[in-house]
């Protein structure tokens, strides 16, 4: 596990701080440090610093965006395993090797989750280590940064906990001489804790409600708990009851906050203009010239020509037995103007043609890729949406019905979804407890696709939304319609990466089925 610790050694990780954070500019202006002898001890020293650290660790979280070999990035790896996504480029083994269930340790998109996880998590270890002692700092500014470093540290575990099971946990900085250097594997209820922790400790730290910069808000905090709460009640920890209750009021803190709404229009998904607010919770931060979103390329269909980019990947695509799941009038598959396109520009702003398929549009940078007449600029600035109010409002009537079957209350969140989409919502007495489980889970597979949540969603239930019945199928045996794979007990979590494997024994046996 070495290769992987070394993004603890606190030399190599203040190299990243220093090239990825802000204030670089100021921190080399400080005649008192001499450059050529760095080191936490030299560098943690003004307040600039500790926002330059706590910037890094944001520029860290970009690593679900990074590329994963030849025509695909990290991002698909949980789209992929879903059976509501494909390819139309073969060239990426690991990306081929995903969709049919085949894949192991030796995965590209594997390694690259595991390791841009604790790449984020060995910045906040610095941070939560080095900033308490800046001196002087005003102590609003350095408990908002603390509060950030908790945040993004529990944003980590909670993806490696859910993907890989017992994770190493690693709370302080790592050299060469650290205990944690070859760490053993922490038994997942363990993490779980250390995540809830952290996001309570958030609570406290005086964040606003909402924040338009793109930093972790209290909305951010309070939404990221209510879902660790509400997978925490389901598999594979069973917490029950009691933790369906904890994931509906904490939700419920969120929409009782009248902070965030639903857009009115989907079209405000693609906005630069509406980014970090309103619905959107917590976003991946894009700038153009600065940090590119590198999607647009590769979420194009294969070589249709529909964009100004050169390069038109394909990578991931929806499934047509997916698409055809919606309910007839659904807004969200309305062309260019939902979750979809099966229609769009020649080169991007010529004629409008038809794609015969349908492709993801939820993501879709109309300023980068162009539209009717307008030329793109073949670079993006779009954030990748990572937290909505969507999710908080599914995850409420969720967790709320589980707690003693649908309410009003519960009955109105999963409404609002609906509404938006132009679809009726059942009377609330027309449901008992199961169909309105049922119906819930429907709207979080169509509301909240190719999100990175289905994935977890089916772990957490070990059920799987069947396209053909509308029901839903046990995890193990469920059979993808669009190429036959089948879902196995082994899928539930993904292999450690071999290479971990093999640097470190301490985190030996891999996981069930990847031996």
């Amino acid at each position: 596990m070495q290769s992987i610790l070394k993004k603890y050694i606190s030399k190599l990780a203040l190299l990243v701080l220093l090239i990825q954070g802000t204030g670089c500019s100021k921190w080399l202006e400080d005649k008192d440090v001499d450059p050529s002898n760095l080191s936490p001890d030299t560098y943690y020293t003004v307040p600039a610093h500790a926002d330059a650290a706590i910037a890094a660790a944001y520029a860290q979280t970009r690593f679900i965006n990074g590329g994963a070999g030849i025509f695909a990035n990290n991002f698909s790896m949980v789209e992929m395993v879903t059976g509501t996504a494909k390819t139309e480029t073969g060239q990426n083994t690991d990306l081929n090797n995903l969709i049919g269930l085949s894949y192991n340790g030796d995965n590209v998109f594997v390694n690259n989750w595991w390791n841009g996880a604790y790449s984020v998590i060995a910045q906040t270890n610095l941070v939560l280590e080095k900033v308490p002692n800046i001196n002087p700092m005003d102590e609003a500014q350095k408990k908002r940064v603390l509060g950030e470093a908790r945040f993004l540290r529990a944003w980590s575990y909670f993806y490696l906990v859910r993907l890989f099971g017992d994770v190493p946990l690693i709370t302080k900085p790592v050299d060469a001489t650290s205990p944690d250097l070859l760490p053993g594997r922490t038994a997942k209820e363990t993490v779980y804790k250390q995540i809830v922790d952290d996001l309570v400790e958030a609570e406290g730290a005086g964040l606003s409600w909402t924040d338009a910069t793109g930093r972790a808000s209290m909305g951010a905090v309070k939404s990221l708990l209510a879902e660790v709460y509400l997978t925490m009640a389901g598999q594979p920890l069973n917490k029950g009851a009691a933790y369906y209750k904890l994931a509906a009021d904490k939700a419920n803190e969120v929409i009782a906050s009248n902070q965030f709404s639903l857009f009115t229009n989907y079209m405000d998904l693609h906005s630069i203009s509406m980014e970090n607010r309103t619905e959107q919770i917590f976003e991946l931060q894009y700038l153009s010239g600065v940090a590119d979103n590198p999607n647009q390329g590769i979420l194009l269909p294969n070589f249709k020509d529909v964009s100004a980019y050169g390069t038109e990947i394909g990578s991931t695509v929806p499934t047509l037995q997916f698409y055809n799941s919606f309910e007839a009038g659904d807004k969200r598959t309305v062309d260019r103007q939902g979750f979809f396109y099966t229609s769009y520009y020649d080169g991007g702003n010529g004629a409008l043609k038809n794609l015969s398929a349908p492709y993801i549009f939820k993501h879709f940078d109309i300023i980068a890729n162009g539209t009717a007449g307008v030329k793109g600029t073949a670079t993006s600035s779009l954030n990748w949406m990572n937290m909505r109010y969507a999710q908080v409002l599914l995850t409420f009537a969720e967790a709320q019905n589980e707690v003693g079957g649908p309410t009003q209350g519960a009955w109105d969140a999963l409404n609002a979804i609906r509404s938006r989409a132009g679809l009726t919502t059942p009377a609330l007495g027309t449901f008992n407890q199961a169909s309105f489980r049922e119906a819930v889970w429907r709207e979080r597979w169509h509301e909240l696709c190719y999100e990175q949540i289905t994935w977890f969603d089916m772990v957490r239930l070990r059920k799987v939304y069947n396209e053909a019945t509308n029901a839903f199928d046990n995890f193990v045996g469920h059979k993808f319609p669009d190429n036959g794979a089948t879902l196995q007990e082994k899928h539930l979590l993904f292999p450690l990466p071999t290479a971990e494997m093999q640097n470190n024994p301490n985190l030996k046996p891999n996981n069930p089925g990847y031996n």
